[in-house]
């Protein structure tokens, strides 16, 4: 059983003990309301047999409330001190759980799937720090293709961009890359008074289910290419914007018709199969 979720009182105290002041650089910001934590852990509606993967447990207040509901939990922890302490904490607030928790001390942007100790996660339940969000995220979706569905919590605006549909003001990059991977929502906001130390933006939820990417015979590399070129120069028509792409305009306008796109059209018009799309009509050019 789990005697009780971390308040600010029981997270403060734990800092204190553990000379922990929050960092800027690893994009801290803490969970202390353990309603926030319930709700995130109701929302990614888990199954008794998932493996979770936990993204910067911090002290431990997602984690606790995760063990009960999955038949294990894998947190990757950059801060050796805080990932030293995680175990203890379990021990002492869910004495019946101790043994579904794995810690890894690692930076989750780099971790390989061969880190990782015990089965394949297939859910990913996080608060994942401001700062490394999206790349964090893509990263674990290509590294980990167990991975089929997840709930993280990233700054609001950051949730709107990853989960923007085409022809939207903030869809960009992230929008379609995480599309090449999974259907994304936003599962709804959260308030900054629910962190320690209390962020300057709120959060919000974003709630993904695994899907398979486009059919191409083009590497997943190439298709990202068109896309940051795409949305490097995103008022300009695609013409333009893959000239350094493509090496000319011309040949990015031949590019896009081979594709079925229209070469004055802009990045932001398009899906990820229309991506892929001009990805592969390049091949077939080169």
């Amino acid at each position: 059983m789990v005697s009780g979720l971390l308040g600010s009182s029981e997270i403060r105290e734990l800092a204190r003990k553990l000379e922990v002041r929050p960092s800027k650089r690893l994009g801290q910001n803490f969970v202390t309301d353990a309603g926030t934590v319930r709700r995130i852990v109701s929302l990614a509606a888990l199954e008794p047999e998932d493996v979770v993967l936990e993204v910067g447990p911090g002290f431990g207040s997602l984690t606790l409330a995760l063990l009960p509901a999955a038949r294990q939990v894998t947190a990757i922890e950059v801060d050796p001190l805080l990932a030293a302490a995680l175990p203890v904490t379990v021990a002492a607030h869910a004495p019946s759980f101790p043994q579904r928790l794995a810690v890894v001390t690692a930076d989750a942007a780099r971790i390989g799937a061969a880190e990782l100790p015990g089965d394949p996660p297939t859910a990913l339940v996080a608060n994942l720090p401001y700062n490394v969000a999206v790349p964090v995220l893509l990263h674990l979706l290509a590294e980990l293709p167990s991975l089929r569905r997840g709930l993280v919590m990233v700054q609001a605006e950051v949730a709107d961009r990853m989960t923007a549909p085409p022809g939207s003001r903030v869809y960009g990059v992230p929008s379609v890359k995480l599309a090449w991977y999974a259907d994304a929502r936003r599962a709804g906001p959260v308030p900054r008074t629910v962190f320690w130390p209390v962020p300057n933006v709120d959060s919000g939820l974003v709630a993904f289910t695994r899907r398979d990417p486009p059919d191409v015979a083009v590497p997943r590399g190439e298709v990202f290419a068109v896309v940051d070129a795409a949305f490097s120069q995103r008022r300009k028509t695609l013409r333009a914007a893959l000239a350094g792409w493509a090496g000319s305009a011309a040949a990015a306008e031949r590019i896009l018709r081979a594709a079925g796109v229209d070469p004055g059209a802009r990045g932001e018009a398009l899906g990820v199969a229309e991506f892929a799309r001009i990805a592969a009509a390049q091949a077939e050019f080169s």
